[in-house]
């Protein structure tokens, strides 16, 4: 088999372990790999490919990125992108691996429709693909966010102020929240169960009564703005391919001015953002984006297209590109209480 291997969508840590692992476990069987340049972009006019042999995935197992490159690239405009990549699909591949977020396995849901050998790979640092509990990259960003906390705190203490730190997170907490509650945060905010500028204030205040001189507080960059009292604005940028730049919004330094003005104590906003899809990934991203890239692999050979190996329960099986791509996958109650209790 001509097996081809794209990443799209944003960058994020384990993309290249999960590209190893493909790649590797079709050699061992004698098939070809290519490698698809820049995404989906890779698909469209002159095809963009690179082979992918063993000297090619030597060594990238603990590089952060992708080797192969990611565009974001909006196949609908100009009309016709998406058939264009299922023609170059079903003319150069027996089979193709998409890794990406809820983007890329749309459109790889799409070219499975209309018969195209496509298997996804989950893969967001938002963690929020609906039927897997492990998105390639996601341990990574909450091992940054916890560890920006550690740093973060000693600052805050020393200084006695208030620090706002924001994270990753268009509709969903998930960074936030298991950042936060790994790196101690006194109080998170998340899309998924909203709080009033009045909240969070009062917890502040109550915090420093009973003796805290300092607190630190975690916001995901997709809370609104108008449930803490302010204005959405108008005209936001977009991406590539028409999404939201939600860090545009500035959430964080909105949240740490207001706490300014009501609080009276010193407050100060720092903002991680792509330092949390930057580096080497940690040692789980490594693991889970192995299996599951060997998972896709079987998934390949066994003919199982319009499939994608998802993590339950701890173990890798296999959901269908319509279920994951059906909804998000939010931050349930019980977790958000568990971090409500170090509040």
């Amino acid at each position: 088999m001509r097996i081809g291997i794209l990443t799209a969508g944003g960058d994020a840590p384990g993309l290249n372990a999960a590209v190893r692992a493909i790649g590797r476990s079709a050699l061992s069987d004698g098939h070809e790999v290519v490698g698809i340049e820049d995404g989906w972009a890779g698909l469209l006019g002159d095809l963009r490919v690179r082979t992918l042999d063993r000297p090619a995935l030597a060594g990238i197992l603990q590089e952060g990125g992708t080797l192969l490159g990611s565009v974001r690239r909006d196949l609908d405009h100009p009309a016709g992108g998406r058939e264009q990549v299922l023609a170059s699909i079903n003319k150069e591949f027996d089979a193709v691996v998409a890794i990406g977020g809820d983007g890329t396995l749309s459109v790889a849901e799409w070219l499975a429709q209309r018969g195209a050998p496509i298997v996804g790979v989950p893969k967001t640092l938002d963690n929020d693909l609906a039927e897997t509990e492990y998105c390639i990259g996601f341990d990574t960003a909450v091992s940054i966010v916890a560890e920006a906390l550690d740093r973060l705190h000693t600052t805050a203490a020393s200084h006695h102020r208030v620090l706002v730190l924001e994270t990753m997170g268009r509709s969903t907490g998930w960074v936030a929240a298991l950042g936060g509650l790994a790196g101690g945060a006194d109080y998170i905010v998340i899309p998924e169960f909203p709080v009033t500028m009045d909240d969070v204030v009062e917890h502040i205040t109550r915090r420093h009564a009973s003796g805290s001189s300092f607190s630190i507080v975690v916001v995901a960059e997709g809370v609104s703005l108008t449930s803490l009292g302010g204005v959405e604005p108008l005209d936001l940028p977009t991406d590539a391919v028409g999404r939201v730049q939600w860090a545009s919004r500035s959430v964080g330094h909105f949240l740490a001015d207001q706490l300014q003005q009501r609080t009276g104590y010193e407050t100060r906003s720092t903002v991680l953002g792509y330092l949390q899809r930057g580096g080497s990934p940690s040692a789980h991203d490594r693991i889970y984006a192995t299996r599951l890239g060997v998972a896709a692999y079987e998934a390949v050979c066994a003919g199982a297209f319009g499939s994608v190996p998802i993590v339950r329960n701890g173990d890798v099986v296999r959901a269908s590109l319509a279920d994951v791509t059906a909804s998000v996958r939010a931050v349930p109650r019980d977790l958000y209480e568990l971090c409500a209790r170090f509040f």
